[in-house]
C-alpha cells in the first residue's frame, strides 16, 4: 500500500507529451493534472488524520480504495482534459486517505528503536514507486498508449482491496473521541515544535524537487531531445534510483548528528545544481542530464527520507492527525514549489532543468542554515 501514492504520480509521465498531443492540449494543460492531484492529495490529509483517529483506519481505506479503481477507470475512458482533472482530484482524496492510514500503522503497532527502524524503512519501501512507475509507464506507452497505465493502477488498486479484505483489520489502539477543541489542541501542540514545522517545510521541498522533474523530465527528453517514451521511462527509472540510493543512505546514517548531516546534503545538492548549469558549455547531453538529476536526487532523499521519519514518530500519541498534518502539509508545499518553479522557470534543456534545482535546493538551505539549531533536535 504505502507505494501507491508514487505510483500514481509517477507511472504515466512518459505518457504526458503523447497526452498533450493525443486530447490537444498544451504541455501545462496535461501537467495540471499532477498539481490537481497532489493539491487534493495534500489537502485531505489535514482532516483525514483527526477523523481516523476518531473512527478508525480500516473501513475509510476500504472505501478510498473503490474509489480509486473507479477513477482510474473514469480516466481510461477519457477524450478531454474535464473528467480526467475531476477524477485527479478524487484519487487525491482516496489516496490521501490510504497514505494517512499505512503510516499511521507502523506508529499503531510499533515503539521505540523498532518504530524508529520501521519508520525509516517504509521511506525506502516508498521509494520504490518513483523507481518501477515511470519505467512501467514507458514500455506501457510504447507498446499500448497512455490509457493503460491507468488501467494497470485500477489492476493493481483492486488486488490490494482484495488483500486488504482477507488479511488486515483495524490497527488503531484506542479511539479519541470527535471533538474540535481536543483537536484544535493537538494541531496546537505539533505548529508550536519548531523542529517538527521545519521538517514538514523541508520534507515538501524535497519531494517538491523530484516533481519538478516528473513536471519537465519526459518533456525534455522526448520533445527536446527527440528520445522515444521509453528512454524517458529509463531515465526516470534512474531517478528513482537515485531517491532511493538517498533513502539508504539516511537509514544507514541515521545514528549521525541529524542537523550537521542534513546540511552537508543540501550543500552537495546546491553545489551539484550550479555544476549542472554551467557544464552545458562542455557537456550537455542525455548522459550529463541524467548525472546531474542523478546526485540532486540523491541530495534531496537523504534529506527526505532522515527529516520525514523524525516527524512522523515525532507525536505517537497522536499519529492520525499528525501523520495527516505532515502528509498535507509536505505535499500542498510539494504541489505548489513544484508547480511554480517550473511555471517560472519553463525547464527545457539542462540548464533550465538546473536553475529549478538550484531554485529549490536554496530554498531548503535557508531552512537547514538558518532556522534550525542544531541543539534543538529531540533526542528522541
Amino acid at each position: 500500500m504505502i507505494p501507491l501514492s508514487g505510483l500514481v504520480t509517477d507511472i504515466y509521465a512518459p505518457s504526458m507529451p503523447t497526452m498533450a498531443s493525443e486530447l490537444q492540449q498544451s504541455e501545462g494543460a496535461v501537467q495540471l493534472t499532477l498539481t490537481f492531484f497532489l493539491l487534493s492529495y495534500a489537502v485531505v490529509q489535514f482532516f483525514a488524520g483527526s477523523i481516523m483517529d476518531s473512527y478508525g483506519r480500516y473501513r475509510i481505506t476500504l472505501i478510498s480504495l473503490v474509489l480509486f479503481i473507479l477513477s482510474n477507470l473514469v480516466i481510461a475512458m477519457s477524450t478531454s482534459l474535464g473528467p480526467i482533472y475531476a477524477m485527479r482530484i478524487l484519487q487525491g482524496v482516496a489516496i490521501g486517505c490510504i497514505g494517512v492510514s499505512k503510516r499511521s500503522f507502523f506508529v499503531d503497532v510499533h515503539e521505540g528503536e523498532k518504530r524508529k527502524h520501521y519508520l525509516s524503512l517504509m521511506s525506502i519501501v516508498w521509494s520504490i514507486a518513483p523507481i518501477v512507475a515511470p519505467f512501467i509507464g514507458g514500455y506501457l506507452q510504447h507498446f499500448f498508449n497512455w490509457q493503460a497505465s491507468f488501467y494497470v493502477l485500477a489492476g493493481y488498486a483492486s488486488v490490494l482491496l482484495l488483500l486488504e479484505l482477507l488479511f488486515s483489520g483495524e490497527t488503531l489502539p484506542e479511539f479519541r473521541p470527535f471533538k474540535r477543541k481536543t483537536i484544535l489542541k493537538d494541531y496546537g501542540i505539533m505548529l508550536r515544535t519548531p523542529m517538527f514545522i521545519y521538517g514538514v517545510i523541508c520534507s515538501g521541498l524535497c519531494y517538491g524537487t523530484i516533481m519538478v522533474f516528473n513536471l519537465s523530465g519526459a518533456f525534455i527528453v522526448e520533445h527536446r531531445m527527440g528520445f522515444p517514451p521509453v528512454v524517458a521511462g529509463y531515465v526516470s527509472l534512474v531517478m528513482g534510483m537515485a531517491w532511493l540510493l538517498g533513502g539508504f543512505l539516511g537509514k544507514a546514517l541515521i545514528d549521525r548528528p541529524f542537523v550537521p548531516k542534513l546540511r552537508a546534503a543540501n550543500m552537495f545538492g546546491i553545489i551539484t545544481a550550479i555544476l549542472m548549469i554551467f557544464s552545458v558549455a562542455v557537456w550537455e547531453n542525455l548522459y550529463s542530464l541524467v548525472v546531474f538529476a542523478f546526485l540532486v536526487h540523491v541530495g534531496v532523499g537523504f534529506i527526505f527520507n532522515n527529516y520525514f521519519a523524525y516527524c512522523i514518530g515525532r507525536f505517537p500519541k497522536m499519529a492520525g492527525i499528525s501523520g495527516g498534518f505532515i502528509g498535507g502539509s509536505a505535499f500542498f508545499i510539494t504541489s505548489i514549489s513544484s508547480f511554480a518553479i517550473v511555471g517560472l522557470v519553463h525547464p527545457q534543456d539542462q540548464a533550465g532543468l538546473g536553475t529549478a534545482y538550484l531554485g529549490m535546493t536554496m530554498l531548503i538551505m535557508i531552512i537547514l542554515l538558518f532556522l534550525i539549531r542544531p541543539g534543538k533536535v529531540r533526542k528522541d
